[in-house]
């Protein structure tokens, strides 16, 4: 199209957005100069052509009005949109967090979690999630981020925070949290990961050691993000997987673990059913992640029931 074609088109287009305005003017001048060079027009006629310039300014602001509400509808539309939203984030309390967890573990082949040394996970999350993928034979990815067992300073801090809601928890019992206990609670967690490792080829699982004490837990799934506390006086929230937040977290879960310590889950160090000492020492070796010369046989097997036999602390 050349040049003038375009000014023609874009000066067709102005005049049909405005034509209000156009029959308007065109009016009102019209008569004006009439009357103004000569007495051609009568006085009523001048009178008619004021009404029609005024109805024109009128058909005007109502074509105005009729476009404003049109914005108007529209920006309720996203106010709505966006409180439709909000209701895809509720608050879970009680006997709500297991169910939840559980309809989450219903469909879905994949698993992030992250938190202080993953009962839950060891208890529930990681055996079911296993049972179902062995069951359907479909591929499971899991990535667990905890805090690191080989550093005692952040053991320390995470037994300190568990002790400020000692009998708070949602299940009532929180038992007594000591630095000992942070530690086991973790080396029980990287055993479970590389057991269950051994046991489904089709389980792409991987473990991170995080050097912060964290204050919530995520699970996240395919269908929503969970993320619950210990301390009962403050609300536990599941969000949809439609939801931005989720995939906000999604993110965040990811950075997360890109500054923590990967284990590489994957090893040749053999894991019977029911592991030994001498097994569950030499696998730690492997991983490059020993236990403490401290630790006692029997501290080891304590590590080995956590990993394989853990409480499900949402039971009453």
């Amino acid at each position: 199209m050349t040049a003038r074609g375009r000014r023609l088109e874009r000066s067709v287009a102005w005049i049909l957005k405005n034509i209000d305005v156009v029959i308007a003017a065109s009016v009102a001048l019209t008569i004006g100069f009439l009357d103004i060079f000569g007495d051609v027009i009568s006085s009523d006629v001048s009178s008619g052509a004021t009404l029609v310039v005024l109805g024109a300014l009128a058909l005007g602001s109502i074509v105005e009005r009729l476009r404003q509400p049109a914005a108007i509808q529209d920006a309720m539309a996203g106010t709505r949109r966006a409180l439709e939203d909000l209701t895809m984030v509720r608050s879970l309390a009680g006997n709500e967090v297991a169910e939840a967890l559980r309809t989450a573990r219903q469909h879905t082949n994949l698993w992030y979690f992250k938190g202080g040394t993953g009962t839950y996970l060891r208890a529930v999350t990681l055996p079911q999630c296993v049972a179902t993928a062995r069951e359907q034979r479909s591929q499971l990815t899991m990535k667990i981020d905890i805090i690191n067992p080989a550093d005692e300073r952040i053991c320390q801090a995470y037994a300190r925070f568990r002790q400020m809601f000692a009998g708070q928890t949602i299940t009532g019992h929180a038992g007594h949290w000591t630095t000992d206990r942070v530690r086991k609670e973790s080396y029980a967690t990287v055993l479970a990961a590389c057991w269950y490792q051994g046991r489904l080829t089709t389980l792409d699982i991987s473990v991170h050691l995080s050097a912060s004490v964290p204050t919530l837990r995520f699970d996240l799934s395919e269908s929503c993000l969970i993320v619950t506390q210990d301390d009962t006086s403050r609300v536990n929230l599941m969000v949809e997987r439609r939801q931005p937040l989720y995939d906000y977290y999604v993110t965040e879960l990811h950075q997360s673990r890109e500054q923590a310590v990967a284990i590489p889950i994957r090893t040749d160090a053999p894991l019977s059913e029911e592991p030994t000492v001498d097994e569950t020492r030499g696998l730690f070796e492997a991983l490059d992640l020993p236990l403490p010369r401290t630790f006692t046989d029997s501290d080891i097997g304590e590590i080995i029931v956590k990993a394989l036999h853990a409480e499900d602390p949402y039971r009453r």
